[in-house]
């Protein structure tokens, strides 16, 4: 007899499954594209009923001299098919052409497009959302459709998703398999709406409960078994082979390659994505050096960094430690940054490996770590590299993450929901915040599309005219290094709050001053604050910004 817990979980799929389809159009079937390469595209249709289907490409649109074979599908499965030969560093054209068995004609898809890989020197675009969170009702269906069509305006070549996408690890014992297949198969409306012009690489998050130790519970009936096959059967992700290199591990329980880390050239960027759940098999929530890539993934990420010859690198993970909250604080420590309580413990913990993950992506010139987990928009920077929180898509209350976890952070920090669209060129990477709105939240200072922050890394054009930028000097402090006083000058008060706030290197207070509206220099007293590296913050409300001074 079912328990009442599974009885209200099954009640809640069923209600996604029967009404949530209200919120896209009907689709007879949907296409998601993945793995591009130079010369090949993945393609995954899942249609509603059992067809004969083949399809048509070329490189002119409206012209079809390419076709594949026709195969029949199979009831509830994707069709997925390698579009290939194609030619690199090109723009094609594709449509799906199917019929019912026993109907007399073939009916003709809407023409979609794609782009194989780009050669060096071309200029393009990729974006990145994270945490959709449909699937618990932090994420609102209507807000992220409209995330989705802001991305396909930004015509990409591809988009990546940091994951809590599909989910559910909070029911880990009673969640089944059907369960984790319908929370799969859920997204297939919606990413299958401008996912057939834009591949889709996906990132494990922690909520997709694919980790070492949900691995080891009663195999395979567990949800880390359940969530690797259905996310593979819905969604192709890159696995090894002569353009990809990643994870050659076969797991058991018809797995195969899990397809979970995974590495690619396009253009004159890296792109290299972790899972940073799969070798943490320790317990549940994995604390301190319990957290890690596991040896074999770093060796793969030390070798791919130290043989990429490209001007830009990103790194993409859910999280830089898999969970707690922040970017750059968090970044120091255990097995990124290779401190514990103060002291440098790496070659202790990791004996052999080398540098601790930061360290070894600076050393290898990464230029932005792109990651998800605490719903908000925030930029750090820590030795040249730049740490970058990705919004949720679909918050409709724009401060679920910002309310909960700017404090995490040390920067640049930013509510609403939205994407990011980054735009790379042989010299210089654009990172535009675009947010989203519903149309009843765009009647007062937003609107749909506005980019909220906007930054460049690399050799960039120095822009001229305009206004004063967000990352601008707005406020200075002085002595730097301080012994017994900290002054600090606001050079436009109206357009801060009074509260000043000191901050240790682990995001702790430590004290807290108030800006007099008569002045525009405050002090903060050090008596009783002990040696060594703070950080400043002030807001205006909207962003957080923030220096470091040292303290002696």
């Amino acid at each position: 007899m079912l328990s009442t817990m599974r009885i209200s979980r099954h009640c809640i799929f069923l209600f996604f499954y029967l009404f949530v389809k209200e919120d896209v159009s009907a689709q007879s079937f949907n296409e998601i594209l993945g793995r591009p390469t130079d010369k090949s595209m993945t393609i995954s249709v899942l249609f509603s009923d059992v067809v004969q289907v083949y399809f048509e490409y070329g490189t002119s649109q409206g012209v079809f001299s390419q076709s594949t074979a026709t195969i029949t599908s199979l009831p509830e499965t994707p069709v997925v098919m390698e579009l290939q030969p194609l030619l690199a560093n090109t723009r094609y054209y594709y449509r799906t052409v199917f019929k019912t068995p026993g109907a007399a004609n073939f009916q003709v898809g809407p023409t979609r497009t794609f782009h194989t890989q780009r050669a060096p020197g071309a200029t393009f675009t990729f974006t990145v959302e994270a945490d959709e969170h449909l699937y618990d009702k932090k994420g609102i269906r209507s807000l992220y459709q409209i995330c989705l069509d802001n991305q396909a305006k930004d015509e990409a070549d591809f988009m990546f998703s940091l994951g809590d996408t599909f989910g559910d690890d909070h029911t880990p014992e009673t969640t089944t398999s059907d369960d984790m297949k319908e929370l799969h198969r859920d997204y297939r409306q919606y990413l299958g709406a401008v996912c057939h012009s834009m591949p889709f690489f996906f990132c494990l998050g922690n909520h997709e409960g694919e980790s070492g130790y949900f691995l080891e519970q009663t195999p395979p009936n567990n949800i880390a078994v359940y969530g690797t096959n259905w996310r593979k059967f819905y969604y192709p992700n890159p696995f090894p082979n002569d353009f990809y290199s990643g994870n050659t591990t076969l797991e058991q329980y018809g797995i195969g390659h899990p397809e979970n880390y995974y590495a690619f050239s396009w253009g004159d960027a890296l792109f290299v994505v972790l899972d940073v759940y799969r070798d943490c098999n320790v317990n549940e929530k994995p604390q301190k050096w319990d957290w890690t890539l596991g040896e074999t993934q770093y060796k793969w990420l030390k070798t791919t960094l130290e043989t990429s010859t490209q001007q830009h690198k990103f790194v993409f993970a859910h999280h830089n430690r898999g969970q707690g909250r922040g970017g750059i604080i968090p970044a120091t420590g255990f097995e990124w940054g290779g401190m514990d309580a103060d002291q440098y413990k790496f070659d202790t913990y990791r004996p052999g490996w080398g540098l601790p993950i930061h360290q070894l992506m600076v050393a290898h010139g990464v230029n932005i770590f792109f990651q998800g987990h605490d719903h908000l928009y925030a930029k750090e920077e820590l030795d040249g590299l730049v740490y970058q929180e990705v919004p949720m898509p679909s918050d409709t209350s724009y401060e679920i993450g910002v309310l909960a976890n700017a404090n995490a952070y040390t920067d640049i920090t930013l509510d609403g929901s939205g994407h990011l669209r980054v735009t790379v060129d042989p010299t210089c990477v654009t990172v535009d915040y675009v947010a989203a709105y519903l149309p009843k939240d765009t009647l007062g200072v937003h609107k749909n599309r506005e980019i909220r922050h906007q930054y460049k890394v690399g050799v960039c054009e120095v822009p001229t005219g305009g206004g004063p930028s967000l990352d601008g000097p707005f406020f200075e402090i002085f002595p730097n290094p301080a012994t017994e006083k900290l002054n600090i000058r606001v050079k436009n008060t109206a357009a801060f709050d009074r509260r000043i706030e000191l901050v240790n290197m682990q995001g702790q207070l430590i004290q807290t001053t108030v800006l007099s509206a008569e002045l525009d220099v405050c002090t903060i007293n050090l008596g009783g604050v002990l040696s060594g590296i703070y950080l400043v913050k002030i807001s205006n409300g909207n962003f957080v910004k923030t220096i470091k001074v040292a303290v002696f």
